[in-house]
C-alpha cells in the first residue's frame, strides 16, 4: 500500500465512524459527553451526576475485586412453556436477546469478593428484555441464596428491572413467592442481604425480593415502585408529588436506607459487609 492509499484509508475510517461511538447525550441535562470521559466516570454525567444505565458485566467489574468473580448457572436458559405470542413470538424475542450476547437471561449470578469480603451476587441485565424476571431469573436468585447459606456468606442483589416477564405468565409471578421464601431461610441463618436498587426497579421485582433487604441502597434518582407514575395518576385521578417514586423521595419517606453515588458504592458495600461480619 502506497502512502497516498494509507491516507485515503484513514480518511475513509473517520468518515464512516458513527458519532455515537464518540459522544453521548445526557438524558437529564442534555449536554454532550465524550464517551471516553463518561466511561472514566463510571457512566455518570460529569455535569449533573445523572447515572446512565450500565450492563451487568460493567457492574460486576466495578464492584467485584479483580480476578475473584466466578459465574454460576450461566447454562440456565428460558423456555417457552406457554407458547406465548404478542406482536412477536416469545421464543423469537429470546433468540434476539441471545444473539446480542448479553447473558443467558436477565441476571448474571456468581461468587466473588468486595474488598476481600466474600459475597454471592446477582446483577440484573436490563438490555435482556427489560431485565424482566422469569423462571430462570427466579431460579438464579434462589440458587444464589442457597449458596450464601451453604457458604455462610453475604448476599447482594442489584436490581434493574421492569418487573415480572409477562411472556411467562403465572410462572413468572411465582418467582416472587419463591425468592421471598428463600430469603426467609437466609434470614433465619442471620446472614446479611443487601439490596441495591437502580433505575428502574419496578413491578414484581420491587414487590418481592428487591424491598426485602436488611439494608436497601439506591442509586441517585432511580425510579422505584410497582406501577408507573402515569398509571397511578390515571387510577387515583390525582396529581402526584414532584419526584414521586424516585430514590430521594423514598429515602425521605423511610422506604430505603441510603442513596449512594455509583463511585462510592463499592466502598459503602465493603463497609456494610465488614460491619455485619464483625457482629456475627
Amino acid at each position: 500500500m502506497t502512502w497516498i492509499d494509507k491516507i485515503k484509508s484513514k480518511a475513509s475510517i473517520k468518515k464512516n465512524l458513527d458519532p455515537t461511538d464518540l459522544w453521548a447525550e445526557c438524558s437529564d441535562c442534555k449536554n454532550n459527553i465524550y464517551v471516553a470521559d463518561l466511561e472514566k466516570n463510571l457512566r455518570v454525567c460529569p455535569q449533573c451526576n445523572y447515572h446512565f444505565r450500565i450492563s451487568a458485566k460493567q457492574r460486576i467489574n466495578q464492584l467485584i475485586d479483580e480476578g475473584t468473580f466466578i459465574e454460576h448457572d450461566h447454562n440456565l436458559i428460558a423456555t417457552d412453556p406457554l407458547k406465548f405470542k404478542d406482536s412477536k413470538k416469545y421464543k423469537d424475542r429470546l433468540r434476539t436477546s441471545y444473539k446480542k450476547g448479553f447473558t443467558s437471561d436477565a441476571i448474571i449470578s456468581g461468587s466473588g469478593h468486595i474488598k476481600n469480603n466474600p459475597v454471592e451476587i446477582c446483577v440484573f441485565e436490563f438490555s435482556f428484555m427489560g431485565g424482566s424476571m422469569g423462571v430462570v431469573a427466579g431460579e438464579k436468585i434462589t440458587r444464589s441464596i442457597e449458596r450464601a447459606i451453604t457458604n455462610q456468606t453475604s448476599l447482594i442483589i442489584i436490581s434493574c428491572s421492569g418487573g415480572a416477564r409477562m411472556q411467562e405468565g403465572i410462572l413468572s409471578l411465582m418467582q416472587m413467592a419463591k425468592t421471598s421464601a428463600a430469603l426467609s431461610k437466609l434470614a433465619k441463618e442471620r446472614l446479611p442481604y443487601i439490596s441495591v436498587l437502580t433505575d428502574p426497579t419496578m413491578g414484581g421485582v420491587s414487590a418481592s425480593f428487591a424491598m426485602l433487604g436488611d439494608i436497601i441502597i439506591a442509586e441517585p434518582n432511580a425510579l422505584i415502585g410497582f406501577a408507573g407514575p402515569r398509571v397511578i395518576e390515571q387510577t387515583i385521578q390525582q396529581k402526584l408529588p414532584d419526584g414521586f417514586q424516585r430514590a430521594e423521595f423514598l429515602l425521605d419517606h423511610g422506604l430505603i436506607d441510603q442513596v449512594v453515588h455509583r463511585k462510592d458504592l463499592k466502598n459503602i458495600l465493603s463497609q456494610i459487609l465488614s460491619l455485619f461480619k464483625n457482629n456475627r
